[in-house]
């Protein structure tokens, strides 16, 4: 969407401070031992006590509240009961949301515990590339120039990415235009930013992998070449200058 007046702007604030809150919290809440589900029904809780709807459950009826990817999934993980949570596990958390008719997106990857399995350059890396993408995105910039950024500082840092999943307008929906910011840079995509638009600027920065696909439950992704994968996510709201960062209070930016 394009925010085109100041009632727009504050309910899209709202429901990004949300998923931020949801976000951090749940992050907060995880602990060894403890399952996927149980984690998922604390953050589905959160959501409800504000009024929101689960945004993947009202857009797609997903099984759970929230996105949860435990080591080699890449996105869309069930948080199912017999998912439980290791001491140097990669999680990803992602939760969006609908609060008065107004989307919101967000995510993170974080390491369970002791960093037993050295997960956590590949996550800081990611963090990283997400904040220089946001940093380079003002009005009448290409799309494209975000997939150059991203995939070239991921091969700067020896990463790869993930290259058929993109970032995406968000705002009166989960998914809309523009629908291809991609983590790689595709020459042929001329389109730029527009001042106020929402968008969604998520990383996936691979181990090995350049493609995702999905697995026999129809929800989780993994990797085709395997290895590991990290994903943040921010809503932003593009400007002439500096983006205005939705959901930056989410708690990624933490170790």
């Amino acid at each position: 969407m394009s925010i085109t007046n100041e009632d727009e702007f504050s309910g899209i604030q709202a429901v990004s401070e949300l998923v931020g809150l949801v976000l951090r919290e749940m992050r907060a809440y995880a602990r060894p031992g403890m399952s996927a589900q149980t984690l998922d029904e604390y953050g589905g809780s959160i959501l409800s006590d504000y009024g929101a709807r689960s945004a993947p459950r009202a857009a797609y009826n997903f099984p759970g509240w929230t996105c949860i990817s435990v080591n080699n999934e890449v996105a869309h993980g069930i948080p199912s009961a017999h998912k439980i949570f290791r001491d140097g596990d990669l999680i990803n958390v992602d939760v969006s949301a609908e609060l008065n008719g107004f989307w919101s997106d967000n995510g993170g990857s974080f390491v369970m515990g002791e960093d037993k399995y050295h997960h956590q350059q590949l996550v800081d890396a990611s963090k990283a590339i997400l904040w220089q993408a946001i940093a380079a995105i003002h009005t009448g910039v290409k799309i494209a120039e975000v997939g150059r950024i991203v995939e070239s500082e991921a091969r700067y840092r020896g990463y790869r990415v993930i290259k058929n999943l993109t970032g995406h307008g968000v705002g009166r929906s989960l998914h809309e235009e523009p629908h291809d910011i991609a983590n790689c840079y595709n020459r042929f995509n001329g389109r730029r930013f527009s001042s106020n638009a929402v968008v969604a600027i998520e990383t996936f920065i691979a181990t090995s992998s350049t493609m995702a696909y999905t697995t026999k439950d129809g929800w989780t992704l993994v990797g085709n070449k395997g290895g590991y994968v990290a994903q943040h996510e921010h809503t932003i709201m593009v400007t002439d200058q500096m983006p205005v960062i939705l959901t930056e209070n989410n708690g990624i930016w933490e170790s």
